[in-house]
């Protein structure tokens, strides 16, 4: 069974060795057919993915070069019974006949699909370790070793989304199952690493105040507003205020 994985580098693994092309317009062709997996892909998205506004005169004929050195690629590492079948033409375009589950993503979606149907479910140590795998899929930035043209780009900027998405339910998941203290240290780098994401910042105040360490959960805060202030001229989100309040009132209580 081959496998592509497009969270990381683009790589086509078999018995674990990566036979991805190495030139880079073929490899940015195989991003494209493996981000359609079954699916007709027409010349023109290729064309615009590799030559955006600029395509060669002899557009066809490189066009038909490229999907030669992928065919042979196939045939050489024997990563089909038969490259034409696996790589079909089909006019006006391509199919790349492959199941969808050869594909990383699709095990990334399921998992967080399942994820969230747990949390829904309240069982959130189990909808944490759904996340978690998710999370484990990812190995860099997708298609990490790809030139991304105009077709590329706003997919990768998606699985990005998703992948902050899956984070931010494993945190809240992590929390309302209990495990606030373990998570400080990750959400401290992560906050390091994400200085303004106020979603993350919040789940640290969060995090911190569960853990009797109201003033460490401020001083997040104080922080937080002093950056988005200097650096964007904004107040922090209503829910970190509201979070801050929180924490305000819980002193005067005690």
């Amino acid at each position: 069974m081959v496998e592509f994985t497009v969270l990381g580098p683009l790589s086509v693994l078999r018995d674990g060795v990566d036979y991805a092309p190495t030139t880079p317009k073929i490899l940015q062709l195989l991003a494209l057919l493996v981000m359609r997996p079954g699916k007709m892909v027409h010349v023109d998205s290729i064309t615009q993915e590799l030559w955006a506004s600029d395509p060669p005169r002899t557009v066809r004929t490189t066009l038909h070069t490229y999907i030669y050195h992928l065919r042979r690629c196939i045939e050489q590492n024997s990563l089909a019974e038969s490259a034409e079948a696996m790589l079909a033409t089909r006019a006006p375009g391509y199919i790349f006949r492959i199941d969808p589950a050869q594909v990383d993503v699709f095990h990334f979606a399921r998992l967080q699909q399942e994820g969230q149907e747990l949390l829904r479910q309240h069982e959130h140590a189990a909808a944490a370790l759904r996340f978690r795998s998710a999370l484990d899929l990812w190995s860099g930035p997708p298609l990490a070793n790809v030139h991304c043209g105009p077709m590329l780009v706003p997919y990768t900027v998606e699985l990005l989304e998703q992948r902050r998405n899956t984070l931010h339910m494993l945190i809240e998941a992590e929390i309302a199952s209990g495990r606030h203290r373990e998570l400080i240290g990750e959400l401290r780098s992560l906050t390091a690493a994400n200085p303004l994401d106020e979603a993350l910042h919040g789940q640290l105040m969060r995090a911190l105040g569960r853990s009797g360490r109201r003033s460490d959960a401020m001083a997040v805060y104080r922080s937080m507003r002093k950056r988005l202030s200097e650096e964007l001229g904004v107040e922090p989100c209503d829910e970190l205020q509201l979070l801050h309040r929180d924490l305000i009132s819980e002193g005067d209580h005690h």
